[in-house]
């Protein structure tokens, strides 16, 4: 695809804030200026202790969705978990069983739909492959605030519904037993970004609260269970679903991740991250973003997510080190598959020879071939060159196809299929989602109308262009602050992820050397204006035609890195955005692809 195909993107300062937050001497005058830039206001809201979190009374629909389980519980019932198949998903499920488990539930197994033979959710297909284990019980997580045939099937059938999820609603609910989803109406719980995984934990913190009052435990000559202990996939969900880390997720994900440095994380976690090469004494959320999630996620993307769960579940070393092999292995057959079908969708767009200004600001993209389990990706790849919204679809069954839509900031991508459905109803078949992510389901001759008014609903919302590319800077670092000292600290000063960025910096370099690394990398060594010592940098999956060949001084977009090779320890600049010195708005240099 040509340079011309790409927007310009321009690097954006964040605004000067009045008054930076007294945060105590433990952090630095520039460290609080990040944390000012990101809506800290008080020392308080970067206290990650869980006694925190806000409480699980607060959640509508808590108490009948205790009462089910409880009775499930005492009754010796069959509870069937039905999650989804992606890595909240996969997390959800495992803390659903483990924590069951633990509390006495005798007989309590998952079950997980085959995206490619049912879909998503709890479909009624997938309740009639769920009946033919008899469960009393269907526990959803992650998924069921939209299935309303599925419940009303497995009612049908005389098996009750607890339904916990995040998603956002639709018009009707589903007519459930139980209902526990912090975005459905009604509700006051604050944490509306909790993960599915989330969501279930806090179920499960209600229920040993009920339990404990009965005396369940002491009946049972059952150990009280320590929910902590679960906290490790609790993290790994919530930032694998990238959702906002808010403070009550980054309490979450903070807590997980000191358990997981303690050597505390479950078997499967450990055998991930020793699978993707990561020491988990210096593990940090972006770790599990790009490397634990990606692998976990590969099995509902390629094969089948059980695979994954199984993983979580196992409490065997080697069972879980031979489950995360496999997971590796699947998750390396992904990435040929997307590269492969990125190339295809460059090469379409080059085909309809669209160039930047040319391209429709809502793009829909189609290839029957292309791969299920992989167009979510595909759309989140093209929507970063691009900087638009992007819908990837492929064939489906039964004449139908599937599309998995991204978005950008500005664009509630839910919100504008609800508001295409309402205006064309009929045409959208099933749909579901968040404000920048979402599956939806068409009949394969809609899909000319349905581009023709995604492209109209996305102009009306954008003002007829997309928002043009931003690369948010917390400023210059002078030469004496960048060190190794300062980027020990911006690593582990908070849980950083979506909605809370790590920390990313800018200024002019002279770019002394470069060299290709690894195929897609640049390794660079620059210099500050005017002499000083060198620093190393890299650029991930940079373009490498574009750069190669570049001299003079640059400006970047960078964050601060730690560099280990052979014990030895060094500072690295990872460079997110490079432009020659000067010329403000130009091509994406990286975008720090590490899965």
């Amino acid at each position: 695809m040509t340079g011309s195909a790409t927007p310009a993107r321009r690097i954006v300062r964040r605004p000067a804030e009045p008054e930076a937050p007294a945060l105590g001497a433990e952090f630095p005058p520039l460290l609080a200026r990040v944390f000012a830039h990101r809506g800290i206001r008080a020392a308080e809201e970067l206290q990650h202790t869980l006694d925190r979190l806000p409480s699980y009374t607060l959640l509508h629909g808590i108490d009948p969705a205790v009462t089910l389980l409880t009775a499930a519980l005492r009754r010796r019932q069959r509870i069937l978990v039905v999650g989804d198949f992606d890595a909240d998903g996969a997390t959800s499920t495992a803390v659903a069983v483990r924590a069951l488990r633990a509390m006495g539930a005798t007989q309590v197994d998952f079950l997980v739909p085959n995206r490619f033979e049912y879909g998503y959710g709890l479909t009624p297909e997938i309740v009639a492959v769920a009946a033919q284990r008899q469960p009393d019980l269907i526990v959803t997580v992650d998924n069921g605030i939209s299935s309303v045939d599925g419940v009303a099937a497995a009612q049908a059938r005389g098996i009750k519904v607890l339904v916990t999820d995040h998603h956002l609603p639709a018009a009707m609910l589903p007519p459930a037993d139980a209902i526990v989803n912090p975005n459905q109406p009604g509700d006051t719980f604050p944490a509306k970004s909790l993960a599915g995984v989330g969501v279930i934990f806090y179920v499960m913190l209600a229920l040993r609260a009920a339990l404990r009052k009965q005396d369940w435990f002491a009946e049972q000559q059952l150990p009280d269970p320590n929910l902590a202990q679960w906290l490790d996939l609790v993290a790994l969900g919530t930032v694998a679903d990238v959702v906002p880390l808010e403070q009550g997720n980054r309490i979450l994900v903070a807590q997980g991740l000191a358990r997981i440095r303690a050597g505390s994380a479950c078997a499967g976690i450990e055998a991930l991250l020793a699978v993707g090469g990561r020491q988990r004494e210096r593990l940090v959320a972006a770790d599990l973003g790009f490397v634990v999630g990606p692998r976990l996620n590969a099995a509902g993307r390629m094969d089948d997510m059980s695979l994954g769960i199984r993983c979580l579940l196992s409490d065997d070393p080697g069972e879980a080190r031979e489950l995360a092999v496999q997971l590796d292995a699947l998750n390396r057959e992904r990435r040929t598959v997307e590269e492969a079908m990125k190339e295809q969708a460059l090469s379409l767009l080059e085909r309809m020879h669209l160039d930047g200004a040319g391209l429709p600001v809502g793009l829909c993209l189609y290839d029957p071939a292309w791969h299920q389990g992989v167009i979510g990706i595909l759309a989140s790849r093209i929507k970063d060159r691009l900087h638009r919204p992007v819908i990837v679809f492929t064939d489906g069954d039964g004449g139908e196809i599937k599309g998995s839509a991204r978005s950008v900031g500005g664009l509630h991508i839910r919100d504008a299929l609800d508001a295409i459905a309402a205006r064309h109803p009929g045409l959208l078949v099933r749909f579901g989602g968040h404000a920048m992510a979402a599956g939806l389901t068409l009949r394969r001759d809609s899909l000319p109308l349905f581009r023709s008014a995604f492209e109209q609903e996305v102009a009306r919302l954008l003002g007829g262009a997309p928002p043009q590319g931003e690369i948010r800077s917390d400023g210059e670092l002078r030469p004496d602050e960048a060190n190794l000292m300062l980027a020990e600290q911006l690593r582990y000063a908070a849980p950083w992820g979506q909605g809370f960025p790590e920390p990313l910096f800018d200024g002019v370099f002279d770019l002394v050397q470069q060299r290709v690394v690894g195929e897609r990398h640049l390794k660079l060594v620059l210099r500050w204006p005017g002499g000083g010592p060198a620093l190393d940098a890299i650029a991930f999956n940079a373009d490498i035609g574009r750069w190669q060949s570049h001299q003079g001084a640059v400006r970047l977009a960078y964050r601060l890195d730690i560099n280990e090779y052979r014990d030895r320890r060094s500072l690295q600049l990872v460079v997110e955005y490079m432009e020659p010195a000067g010329h403000q708005g130009s091509q994406l240099l990286s975008c720090s692809v590490r899965d």
